[in-house]
This record gives C-alpha cells, sequence and structure tokens, in this order.
C-alpha cells in the first residue's frame, strides 16, 4: 500500500505558473506508475497527466499539452505537475494517483489507479 500527500495548490492569476507535488509513503515508489487528474466543482474527475515507473514517458490530456509537466524523483518519492500558462478553466482539485505496476506503462483512467491522495486546490483568476 502507498499514500499520497499531495500540496503546492493555491490561487494564481491566469497565465502564472504553479508546482504540485505528491509525496509518496510505503511500499517501493518506484514500482508505481503515478497520474494526476483534477475535478472542478460539478463535473467529472478528468485525466491530466500520466509517467510511468522510471520516468521514461509521459502523456498529458490535449487540454494541457505544451503547458504542464510531469516529472517524478524516485529518490525522493516525489511526482510533480509543474503548470504554466495557467488558465481559469484550470481550476480544480488536483490529484495525484498511483498504480501498482509490473512494467514500463503509463494509464490514463481513473479505474486503473489503485491509490490516491486527497487533493489540493488550484484556483486561477482572470
Amino acid at each position: 500500500q502507498v499514500q499520497l500527500v499531495e500540496s503546492g495548490g493555491g490561487l494564481v492569476q491566469a497565465g502564472g505558473s504553479l508546482r504540485l507535488s505528491c509525496a509518496a509513503s510505503g511500499r517501493t515508489f518506484s514500482s508505481y506508475a503515478m497520474g494526476w487528474f483534477r475535478q472542478a466543482p460539478g463535473k467529472e474527475r478528468e485525466f491530466v497527466a500520466a509517467i510511468t515507473r522510471s520516468g521514461g514517458s509521459t502523456y498529458y490530456a490535449d487540454s494541457v499539452k505544451g503547458r504542464f509537466t510531469i516529472s517524478r524523483d524516485n529518490a525522493k518519492n516525489t511526482v510533480y505537475l509543474q503548470m504554466n500558462s495557467l488558465k481559469p478553466e484550470d481550476t480544480a482539485v488536483y490529484y495525484c494517483a498511483a498504480n501498482y505496476d509490473s512494467g514500463p506503462y503509463y494509464y490514463t483512467r481513473r479505474y486503473e489507479y489503485d491509490y490516491w491522495g486527497q487533493g489540493t486546490q488550484v484556483t486561477v483568476s482572470s
């Protein structure tokens, strides 16, 4: 089992940047593929970005491609989401998630993830 704790959310103006962090504890972090999702009020939780166990491959939702970057530091048991050129429509609670994986894969669907953090609020003002 792994526990996930997100941090780094906050209020930022449109065009600004934030970096989210997700610290993991428990089983070996490098055994998990990781992902970021977000949920805006009244909307379904949606995929944002994913990364393989090694960090060698990443994948992004079209809505954030070119603006967000997912990365991980397995020595620090942490995954990051660098968010640049933020827009008001990026406002949401952001969640990190972990999939205990035995291969070099990333995952984009909620049901593919075994563990979730509690979320961190990101608010982008216009």
